[in-house]
């Protein structure tokens, strides 16, 4: 008869020993003979053994006088000039090779594993490991996740390839603009952007302030160029005052101060010698200039309109909109003897004199544009629902000029200025002629083409 009594389940427990099979290292130890003196005389126990034990053994490098580092200061251009940026490290950091990037690691890693998932068996004995190293036996759980395959991530240098600049760049209007994204085939000549992923998606449908999550997006407008805003220039300059031009103004706004005009003057012979050592410096640098080309540094005189009544009559005559702005009546001067028309009196207020420059007009987009948003439904405005940049050329810092000093140049300066000086100024608007509308159509027709170019 078989037995009644309970019966106990007990699981055997395998060891299973997995080989070892580890490569030789690349280096092999450098043997030593060391006498065998025994722990009992203190050698091998004391601090400075490691230490005596490097100073005796000689170097397997020929250290020479220069240890290895010849100096040679002739072949280093601008060094005697006093121009040591050459010695300096360069601001563009030199891309690291993959196999230089262990001798980077800090000194508390070394001797250190850097992953326990590397293949060595013996660091996990209950862990199957896997051809490819990879981190224990989930696989072997999810099966679909093992086949799964997996997408390679881009390193630096593949993201600073020219092509793959360009579908970054066609990835935000694809994500902007997903009605006419390219889905054709991926060829040179059309580029497909780049995959858009589910975080950048959701970030454009509902973006959030990196600063403030809390905020929520009121209103959204798309970055256009105002092509009926250029000017025969290319872009605008932008003058900043050091002070208020206007004295005793009180606490009431000045408009006056919008429709102020800014008159050049003819550079004098020292500004135009500084402006010859300060290009001659600049072509001297070559590849090493720093900035933009320098600009010269000019003076200007500064009017305001006779009366305030003048101010909105001149903001009539440049609007498109008003129906009566060819009317004489907004001119607030009688007819003049020169001319015989009326126009817009402007008195002199003082001279003003550049004391520093920013910009570069040959890329008028380089350092600053200024952005006006425009919505018919609140401004009435000509233009649709945008945010329109304008380029800024140059940006002026200017401040009164102060009286010549007293001497032979002094005084030469003083009546050359009173020869240029203008005390009164009669505008009259009018359209721009053929030549004017010639330079606009150029610079209008380089934003169009650039736009064509982007689509």
């Amino acid at each position: 008869m078989s037995s009644g009594g309970r019966v106990y389940h007990q699981d055997y427990i395998a060891r299973i020993r997995y080989s070892n099979a580890l490569p030789p290292p690349p280096n092999p130890p450098k043997l030593l003979e060391i006498p065998n003196t025994g722990l009992a005389s203190g050698q091998y126990t004391s601090a400075g053994f490691a230490s005596r034990l490097a100073r005796e053994q000689p170097l397997n490098v020929e250290a020479d006088a220069e240890l290895g580092m010849p100096i040679d200061l002739v072949g280093l251009p601008g060094v005697f000039e006093g121009d040591d940026s050459v010695l300096l490290a360069s601001d563009e950091p030199v891309a690291l090779h993959p196999h230089d990037r262990a001798l980077l690691r800090p000194l508390s890693t070394l001797g250190k594993p850097s992953s326990l998932a590397g293949g060595v068996s013996f660091l996990r004995r209950t862990e199957y490991m896997t051809a490819a190293g990879g981190g224990g036996h989930s696989g072997l759980r999810d099966p679909g996740k093992r086949l799964a395959p997996k997408r390679k991530k881009q390193t630096d240098a593949e993201k600073n390839e020219p092509i793959n600049i360009l579908r970054s760049i066609l990835k935000g209007f694809d994500i902007a603009y997903p009605q006419d994204a390219y889905k054709g085939p991926d060829t040179v000549q059309n580029l497909r952007g780049e995959e858009i992923t589910p975080e950048e998606r959701r970030a454009w449908d509902a973006p959030k302030h990196p600063l403030n999550p809390s905020l929520k997006l009121v209103d959204s407008y798309p970055i256009l160029p105002d092509l009926d805003a250029v000017t025969e220039t290319g872009g605008y300059i932008v003058a900043k005052f050091q002070t208020n031009p206007i004295a005793n103004q009180g606490p009431t706004y000045d408009e006056r101060v919008d429709a102020g005009l800014l008159r050049v003057l003819e550079p004098t012979a020292e500004q135009e010698e500084a402006y010859r050592v300060k290009v001659a410096e600049h072509e001297a640098e070559g590849d090493r200039a720093k900035g933009p080309p320098p600009q010269p540094d000019y003076d200007y005189e500064f009017f305001l309109p006779a009366s305030h009544e003048a101010v909105r009559g001149l903001k009539r005559k440049f609007s498109t909109t008003d129906p009566e702005r060819d009317d004489d009546a907004l001119y607030d001067a009688e007819k003049t003897e020169a001319t015989g028309r009326r126009c817009f009196r402007f008195d002199r207020v003082r001279c003003y004199e550049t004391y520093q420059q920013a910009g570069n007009p040959h890329d008028p987009y380089d350092d600053t544009v200024a952005v006006a948003l425009h919505d018919p439904e609140t401004d009435e405005s000509r233009l649709e629902k945008a945010a329109y940049y304008y380029p800024i050329v140059q940006r002026t810092f200017i401040r009164p000029k102060r009286k010549a000093q007293r001497g032979v140049s002094g005084v030469h300066q003083q009546d050359e200025e009173q020869e240029n000086r203008v005390d009164v100024l009669e505008i009259e608007v009018r359209d721009p002629d053929e030549r004017e509308l010639a330079d606009r159509q150029g610079f209008r027709e380089k934003l169009e083409g650039e736009g064509e170019a982007e689509a």
